[in-house]
């Protein structure tokens, strides 16, 4: 299965636990492939370095490498018209 995982819960899944983690999990496992644009990446390293100042001993640096190296980043389609 091939997924967009949101930023609330990718951050969610690294610093804390519970059914985000899960789905981090299934990841590690290769149960689900993460498909990522490129300017989701970027909010979620924006927003975990900004929580890594408050859980200095987790290494978001090491966790954020292995999901851009095995996850497919993507270019969104710019649509014509606006869909919603």
């Amino acid at each position: 299965m091939r997924i967009v995982l949101d930023t609330n819960v990718l951050i969610s899944a690294i610093f804390f636990s519970g059914p985000p983690y899960k789905i981090l999990k299934a990841w590690k496992e290769k149960h689900i492939q993460f498909i990522i644009p490129a300017e989701i990446f970027d909010e979620y390293v924006r927003v975990a370095e900004n929580l890594s100042r408050q859980h200095a001993e987790i290494d978001i640096s090491e966790i954020l490498n292995l999901i851009a190296m095995h996850s497919e980043i993507v270019q969104p389609v710019v649509m014509k018209t606006q869909v919603c």
